[in-house]
């Protein structure tokens, strides 16, 4: 063989190798990405969003909070500690027909207790618990999320409305049923007879 054969095999032999690196790289960091899309859902969405479109920037904030708070064991309540919840969750509903921002204002607060009770960040800024939050109960955040603004500002009566409605995901996520005590009672939140936000 001549040494020019040689040069342009040796030629084509590295930009294979180089394709396929590309190609295994994009298809790993899509696996990936889909991955913490399907994990995350709606919170992906909004990262994304947050980042212009930059979805590495988005799956790089997703890794960082799995890493920080994946070893997150939730904690599980007594059955009268979630029934205790309940009936307060259910007394800020009846509050909310009347005072709409005070009841958001203390469902805020509930929420804050609960979630450290369930083991997650109480010290510290509020996204920081919302992040350890992100990575148990993903689909349920947004609502929280829109909760602790309404409890800072003066919302519509309207937005405060779905601002409870929403944190009431959340709510009804960490109360459920939990191994601690095998399913044998789960509190049911008790509706205000139309006049609550839901």
């Amino acid at each position: 063989m001549s040494r020019a054969v040689i040069i342009i095999a040796a030629l084509v032999v590295a930009t294979l190798l180089v394709v396929t690196a590309v190609l295994l790289a994009a298809l790993g960091h899509r696996r990936i990405g889909g991955g913490l899309r399907r994990r995350f859902g709606p919170e992906y969405e909004r990262l994304v969003t947050r980042h212009q479109g930059d979805t590495k920037a988005a799956d790089r904030e997703l890794d960082r909070r799995l890493k920080q708070h994946g070893s997150v064991r939730e904690r599980p309540l007594s059955p009268a500690s979630r029934e205790q919840y309940a009936v307060q969750w259910a007394a800020i509903q009846k509050r909310f027909v009347d005072s709409p921002q005070e009841a958001v204002t203390e469902a805020d607060a509930l929420l804050a207790r609960l979630t450290s009770d369930r083991g997650f960040p109480a010290d510290g800024p509020f996204e920081e618990r919302l992040a350890a939050l992100s990575v148990h109960h993903a689909q349920h955040v947004d609502g929280y999320r829109g909760l602790h603004g309404a409890a800072r500002g003066r919302g519509s009566t309207e937005e405060n409305r779905r601002a409870m409605t929403g944190a009431g995901e959340l709510f009804d996520a960490l109360v459920a049923e939990q191994p601690a005590d095998s399913g044998r009672h789960r509190p049911q939140r008790h509706q205000a007879g139309g006049g609550g936000p839901r």
